[in-house]
């Protein structure tokens, strides 16, 4: 396959990577790795990883950690997506607090806290193009009812969607598993997520599905993601256990992903998980994974 050749552009000189004409597979859906997940091929430098990820085929690509990186960074990172027509999956919104109670508690520090953070990440998105942010709500508090907790949670997300809905932008709620990852979050299941962005009632408060998590948490994939549906705007993977590539554990990603396709799903789905072998060689597992799990029957 013929490949064109760019200028050497990005943080450091000498990048290595061409972009190719086109790319060599085209996925069903927009899986998005990672930054770090190919360092050995693609080196330490940000934007050469973007190229490699194009280079790999992948359409979209997260960063956890993107609201920290300096502005500089972030305009760099959203140019060069824009070049590659890549889209941005999620960043997390504001600073998670994984030891005391915050949304869940209804005090105005916390809150205040939270909404400054997310009016902050709008200037983020705004850089990198992205549209989706994660939200954490907390800590359970082990003094209030369950009920005050999520009626909480839900004054503070409603007023969060009025500053995001002008900007076209979506926080997506996380529920996470407290077995194995983390213990003591308040927000665990695909249910109670769902029930609070009903209650929210905002097209910029919806579901993250994560689909490690939930397997741990509830199993149930196929129809939990059809009960939720219409609250869900973005999903995460990982096999389990591990938290590995798909194929490394008990989780049949080519029907989990034939499921998402035949409803129609065009958002991104992430790669939030390790590489199960390291080096170059780990690398590719990975890449490879992903092409087998992508093969399924991908008509109706």
């Amino acid at each position: 396959m013929q490949r064109r050749t760019f200028l050497r552009t990005g943080f450091a000189a000498g990048l290595a990577f061409a972009v190719p004409a086109s790319p060599p597979r085209k996925f069903k859906l927009s899986y998005a790795p990672h930054f770090g997940m190919f360092r050995e091929h693609a080196g330490e430098d940000l934007i050469a990883q973007l190229r490699f990820m194009a280079e790999q085929g992948f359409t979209a690509f997260e960063d956890n950690g993107m609201r920290g990186r300096p502005v500089e960074v972030q305009e760099r990172i959203g140019s060069e997506l824009a070049r590659l027509g890549m889209r941005l999956g999620v960043f997390v919104a504001h600073e998670i607090d994984w030891r005391e109670p915050t949304l869940t508690s209804g005090d105005a520090a916390p809150r205040q806290k939270f909404l400054d953070e997310i009016r902050g990440s709008i200037e983020v998105a705004r850089r990198v193009h992205a549209k989706w942010m994660t939200v954490v709500p907390g800590h359970v508090h082990p003094r209030l009812e369950p009920s005050y907790q999520t009626a909480h949670v839900i004054e503070t997300l409603r007023r969060a969607a009025e500053i995001l809905e002008p900007h076209g932008l979506v926080m997506v709620l996380e529920p996470l598993n407290t077995l194995r990852d983390h213990p003591g979050m308040f927000l665990t299941r695909i249910p109670q997520a769902f029930l609070i962005c009903k209650a929210v009632g905002s097209p910029s408060c919806k579901i993250l599905f994560d689909v490690y998590h939930q397997q741990i948490t509830e199993g149930n994939l196929m129809p939990n993601l059809d009960a939720a549906w219409d609250e869900i705007a973005y999903i995460q993977v990982g096999d389990n256990p591990g938290r590995k590539e798909p194929t490394t554990g008990e989780i049949n990603y080519r029907n989990v992903f034939r499921h998402l396709h035949r409803k129609g799903y065009t958002g991104i789905v992430g790669m939030e998980h390790g590489n199960s072998r390291p080096g170059r060689a780990g690398e590719q597992a990975v890449i490879d994974a992903y092409i087998a799990v992508d093969s399924f029957d991908g008509t109706g």
